[in-house]
């Protein structure tokens, strides 16, 4: 494998950890567009926090001469040109859905004709962005042979080994999560499987076609999102029944075979979208995909299902909700991460000021510019900078800061205090999922 040069098309939060680890061991060089990341990432700073400042130091060169000129290393760029060198292709951008829960591949389809514009013969090009069964060949494969005139299985070759990177998660990193790989012909998947079984210290599992491994992707989040939607209706019935819907799970859980999931707002930029691919496919199809769609259904429902209740319980203590103030503390997809990407705290925002309250939003993990390009929301990140009292909180996200802070500081006499995520104690509180 010591003539294996590898171009990774995208440096978010897969694409970065991947580039680093990959660089330890191959000549690397990452791209992205995007010209103020590739800036931070050659100062050896990375905010996704995915990757630290010295695995960063570790790895990046200072020049392609340099790269080309040692054994390993990586080299960031914005030059598409510099990475006519490589020979196996790693793409690792976004497929997000769009306002109508379409999935959109455009960036896959760009990332696919930058690739297809620097293609050589016997290369090989490898997808990781999640997609419904079946674009990699259909979509993306037409693609590289058109702009690079160079003919599929014959000039040059495929796989997909889908991403499983967990934002903020400390102990799954990418090397430590079992890799599943495929590859267009049986010599190129195997190929595919021991470049990444060289880094991937998990081991890795080779599918027995590119379709399998698009497919195990994605259903993958469909089941984790059908899990949790399941739990997050159960929380809206136990409600009207007065049980605490966390008592409940807790005490189903001492079956030995009990899921344990819990209720909550489901975001991010998997387990929220991925599903519409697949059900995307299936209608194209003929087919219905009822229980997905069902299940999606649900968990969007729960942003401004929690707006209301709180709305509720602020009646019910004669609180006059007209211009009230309500503090959200959480803006980020999940705890103790940066990641806004789908975030759907944004729906309980949305929701809270059609009963025309004046709303906070309170983050320390989320940067403000892109809360604000994002979302239009103007972010509070430090705790010391609220100078309102409130009439409710609404703990939306379960970062490490909020379980040490005191809410009482933050609110007046009579208020309301609801935790989505379960994360303070039951008496300290009014309400929970």
């Amino acid at each position: 494998m010591k003539d294996v040069k590898i171009a990774i098309i995208g440096l978010g939060y897969v694409g970065l950890p991947l580039a680093v680890e990959f660089g330890k061991k191959f000549q690397v060089i990452g791209f992205d567009i995007n010209e103020p990341r590739i800036d931070e990432l050659r100062n050896n700073k990375d905010s996704t926090l995915e990757t630290s400042s010295d695995d960063l130091k570790n790895v990046n060169v200072d020049s392609l001469k340099a790269l080309k000129e040692s054994v390993s290393g990586l080299w960031l760029t914005c030059d598409l040109n510099e990475l006519a060198g490589a020979n196996f292709y790693i793409v690792t951008v976004p497929t997000p859905i769009d306002k109508s829960n379409q999935p959109d591949l455009t960036p896959l389809y760009k990332a696919s004709e930058s690739v297809g514009k620097i293609l050589s013969k016997n290369d090989i090009v490898v997808y990781e962005s999640t997609v419904f069964p079946g674009a990699t060949e259909d979509e993306c494969i037409p693609i590289l042979e058109k702009i690079s005139g160079l003919t599929f299985n014959k000039d040059f070759f495929a796989g997909y080994s889908p991403e499983r990177i967990n934002p903020g998660d400390k102990e799954h990193t990418v090397t430590k999560i079992l890799k599943v790989t495929s590859g267009s012909t049986p010599e190129i998947a195997k190929k595919i499987d021991n470049i990444y079984k060289s880094i991937i210290v998990a081991g890795t599992y080779l599918a027995p076609s590119i379709k399998v491994a698009e497919a195990a992707k994605v259903i993958e989040n469909s089941q984790r999102d059908i899990n949790i939607a399941f739990v997050n209706e159960l929380s809206k019935i136990f409600r009207l029944m007065d049980i605490d819907t966390n008592e409940v799970l807790e005490a189903a859980g001492t079956k030995w075979n009990f899921l344990p999931f819990k209720p909550g707002l489901v975001g991010g930029h998997c387990i929220g979208v991925d599903p519409y691919y697949l059900a995307q496919k299936a209608v194209e199809l003929g087919y219905n995909p009822e229980i997905i769609l069902a299940g999606r259904r649900l968990n969007d429902s729960m942003g401004p299902y929690v707006a209301k209740e709180v709305i509720k319980l602020m009646i019910k203590k004669g609180i006059n909700v007209n211009n009230s103030n309500i503090l959200v503390m959480g803006i980020t997809f999940k705890e103790d991460c940066p990641d806004i990407r789908n975030s759907r705290v944004i729906d309980i925002i949305k929701e809270l000021k059609t009963y025309h309250v004046n709303v906070d939003v309170f983050d320390p993990w989320a940067d403000t510019s892109s809360v604000k390009h994002e979302y239009d929301v103007d972010l509070i990140t430090d705790s010391k900078k609220i100078s309102k009292k409130y009439e409710a909180v609404i703990l939306a996200v379960s970062h490490k800061e909020f379980k040490k802070i005191n809410l009482d500081d933050f609110v007046v006499d009579n208020h309301v205090k609801f935790d989505v995520k379960s994360t303070l104690p039951k008496e300290s509180i009014d309400s929970r999922l």
